[in-house]
């Protein structure tokens, strides 16, 4: 087992590695950038090294400073967390050549489902059912047209190294694309360095459903059921729960086996999710998997009493998985809370907290690094906490989460509670009727 983790991240989630590692008997140090001074990530840690200015160019996208400050502290392996550098192909291979473990995937693995129309390529190789569209990026915007009228509209073209909605555009018609196909190319070139699309049909108003999986060094995998992450906003997730109320015995049994095709498909190792989306008629298409932890873990940790994260350090540590397939034993909801004013189209809101009460009672978890006279910076994501309920049944999950959200108090800010105490109160949420077009007609009060 390793002695020393570095965390390669900051807020919850790195306070959420620190912890694990502590239970562990594992020392952790801590990275942060000068905004990050006073984050209770770097409180917590057993060491921290500051690693650059506020911008994340210079502390926690800046890889020599990394990988220096592992070495000055003697870690001997680097929990990526997840965003920044935790799918970052050239980054896993360096941690490799320096001799120090990437908990995570390898880079020959990351670059696989990392270029989305490769990775579509090996899904429909390993028989794990696809949208139809492009087979490889499109050479032109021309080669793209025909073959939108092939299969016909309305598509959606995406940026093959994207992530988070970024070079994604949908096109109606003929007389959008070369428009979109510009803007898609134009924004992908900017956010990741890499202009090359693929198209697809576009599913419309589709479940976007998520199974979690996990793979050790020795060919075995398996899942640990689903997450329904269709509550969105701008291919943004807001809320996650499982199991998902749009799920079918059957159909869970089916995508669990497709997701562990798609695992074993590329020998994984380290724990991931493999994203579907699913049509009303409950016909599942792979979409994309995710190399790294995701935000949305706890809901699944909650509902089977598993740490992800310490799955995440035993496998790359060498210990086997236990090769058991998990399904929900629970229910449970997480909110994402945004410092974010929804009633401004969810508008950052940075800034000092001068007032914070985090609920509690039975079932109610939050995992936050942020506390009363914390500043949030305005440099990085407005993610400042989420809120994690679990029950016996969904309905009293709702019930739970609606009581909890009334607790929370957050001044100073302005934040996402009030957004999802009203998402609490929508009967349509409350039947699990939604699917990832909920927010174009949710009104905000």
């Amino acid at each position: 087992m390793f002695k020393k983790i570095l965390v390669a991240n900051r807020g919850e989630i790195a306070l959420r590695v620190i912890r694990t590692c502590k239970e562990m008997n594992i020392k952790t140090v801590a990275i942060y950038s000068v905004a990050d001074k006073d984050s209770l990530h770097v409180r917590f840690a057993d060491e921290a090294v500051c690693i650059g200015p506020a911008a994340s160019s210079d502390s926690y996208l800046n890889i020599p400073r990394i990988i220096a400050a592992a070495e000055i502290t003697n870690a001997n392996a680097i929990h990526p967390g997840y965003g920044f550098l935790a799918e970052n192909a050239k980054f896993a291979k360096i941690c490799e050549e320096n001799d120090i473990k990437f908990i995570g995937p390898s880079a020959a693995m990351i670059i696989g489902m990392g270029n989305k129309a490769n990775a579509k390529k090996i899904m429909r190789k390993a028989g794990v059912p696809t949208i139809p569209g492009s087979r490889d990026i499109i050479s032109s915007p021309e080669e793209g047209m025909r073959l939108a009228n092939k299969i016909g509209y309305p598509i959606m073209l995406k940026a093959t190294a994207g992530g988070g909605g970024k070079g994604m555009r949908l096109v109606m018609n003929e007389e959008e694309f070369i428009n979109k196909w510009n803007i898609a190319q134009q924004e992908a070139i900017s956010f990741f360095s890499n202009g090359d699309i693929y198209l697809e049909k576009f599913i419309e108003a589709p479940r976007h459903i998520e199974i979690q999986i996990a793979g050790d060094q020795f060919g075995n995998a398996c899942h640990l059921s689903e997450r329904d992450c269709s509550i969105q906003r701008r291919h943004q997730k807001l809320v996650e729960e499982t199991p998902s109320p749009f799920m079918t015995d059957r159909l869970r049994k089916i995508m669990g086996v497709a997701a562990i095709k798609a695992t074993k498909a590329i020998n994984y190792e380290g724990v991931g999710t493999v994203e579907f989306l699913v049509d009303k008629n409950r016909d599942f298409y792979f979409m994309e998997m995710n190399t790294r932890i995701q935000v949305e873990h706890p809901v699944t940790e909650e509902v089977i009493n598993y740490d992800l994260i310490k799955e995440q350090i035993k496998i790359a540590a060498g210990i086997p998985i236990s090769g058991k397939n998990y399904f929900p034993e629970k229910h449970a909801i997480e909110c994402r809370i945004n410092a974010e004013d929804p009633e401004k189209n969810f508008r950052p809101s940075p800034g000092k907290i001068d007032v914070l009460h985090i609920p509690g009672g039975h079932g109610v978890r939050v995992d936050t690094h942020v506390y009363a006279g914390y500043t949030i910076p305005q440099h990085y994501d407005s993610m400042i906490a989420k809120l994690i309920v679990s029950a016996r049944t969904r309905e009293e999950a709702v019930k739970k989460m609606r009581r909890a959200l009334s607790e929370f108090v957050i001044e100073g800010i302005k934040t996402t509670i009030p957004f999802h105490s009203q998402l609490m109160e929508n009967k349509d949420f409350q039947d699990g009727v939604y699917t990832t077009k909920f927010m174009n007609n949710f009104k905000i009060k």
